[in-house]
């Protein structure tokens, strides 16, 4: 059960990222508003965090990249207010 968990919590950050994408292509939600890149975000801590127990380097890789640029996005999204 506890090798369960962090499972768990990487396909909850993956359903995250799917849900942000999937709102912004159905207009529920902007690429220039804060709530993109924090789920993304989030989405790709939960995935990066089941790599630790998992260890894949190529998703290891793209989930750094994918936290790197969620956080230039709520940089932007902050710096413009666009909240």
């Amino acid at each position: 059960m506890i090798e369960a968990i962090p499972n768990i919590i990487g396909l909850i950050g993956v359903g995250l990222i799917v849900l942000a994408y999937f709102l912004l292509q159905t207009s529920r939600l902007h690429a220039h508003h804060l709530a993109y890149p924090l789920l993304n975000l989030v989405g790709a801590l939960m995935h990066l965090y089941s790599l630790l127990y998992f260890w894949n380097w190529a998703s290891v890789v793209i989930e750094i990249f994918w936290i790197a640029i969620s956080l230039y996005g709520v940089w932007g999204a902050v710096k413009t207010r666009n909240i």
